[in-house]
């Protein structure tokens, strides 16, 4: 088995090995993954965040040693919590952006390390907060299909990477979240933190948000926002509207 880790500050991860192919997700700045297959400019990998497989660019990453990955998976690094933090790279004296939920590996003091390089951390890096305070600092990120970040975001990388600053694990799809936590019966009983999830008429899960309380969302639809939830669905103050239908409510807090 061969391993990598992202050393830009945020990679695309595509469906197919092509420029032009769909984004399905991200890689952030320090996350890790196993190398399924090499072509001269792709390689095709499974991302240990959320088991999630994909392409990238072979100049996207470095190499990182069976060891060296099996401790940054059992020490879970230190992340990121600003939406945005300032990485200094030693070696040529650039500087990289790292976006909210970024892995800072091997951290000693305010210095990472990511193979032979090292990042020394600018400011603050942040702290844990409670689900409402990191989702509502998403607000207004527009959404970007396959984004984990604030800078573009959809609607499961939201609850993905606002869950994953909050120390919870989640997979990443909504198809795949509607699985996973424990079911709440009824959207009277629902609570700050449970997960909403919305089907289409065929009645496959494509939505997934975030309940502030059991009358409201934050979710990604558009950019990152605040709406009204009933027991029929999402419904749309700007387009006057129900937008989303509501298909369960899970539990992972």
């Amino acid at each position: 088995m061969e391993y990598g880790i992202c050393n830009l500050a945020v990679i695309p991860l595509r469906a197919e090995p092509d420029d032009r192919s769909e984004q399905v997700s991200q890689v952030l700045f320090g996350e890790t993954f196993e190398i399924l297959e090499w072509t001269e400019r792709w390689v095709k990998i499974t991302a240990d965040v959320d088991n999630y497989t994909g392409w990238i660019g072979r100049l996207q990453f470095v190499m990182l040693g069976h060891v060296a990955r099996n401790t940054i998976k059992q020490q879970q690094p230190h992340l990121t919590y600003r939406a945005v933090t300032q990485a200094w790279k030693i070696i040529d004296n650039s500087v990289l952006y790292l976006p909210a939920g970024s892995s800072l590996t091997f951290l000693e003091g305010t210095t990472c390390r990511i193979g032979n390089e090292k990042f020394e951390i600018i400011g603050e890096i942040g702290e844990k907060e409670d689900v409402a305070t990191t989702a509502k600092s998403f607000l207004n990120a527009p959404y970007l299909w396959g984004g984990r970040t604030h800078f573009g975001i959809d609607c499961s990388g939201f609850t993905q990477v606002v869950f994953n600053l909050n120390k919870v694990k989640i997979k990443r799809d909504a198809s795949q979240q509607a699985l996973e936590g424990k079911p709440v019966n009824n959207l009277k009983d629902g609570r700050l933190g449970d997960l909403a999830f919305f089907n289409n008429d065929a009645g496959k899960v494509i939505h997934v948000g975030i309940l502030l309380n059991n009358e409201h969302i934050i979710h990604a639809s558009g950019k990152v926002k605040i709406d009204v939830i009933d027991h029929e669905g999402i419904y749309s103050a700007e387009q006057k509207r129900h937008t989303h239908k509501l298909h369960s409510i899970r539990r992972f807090f």
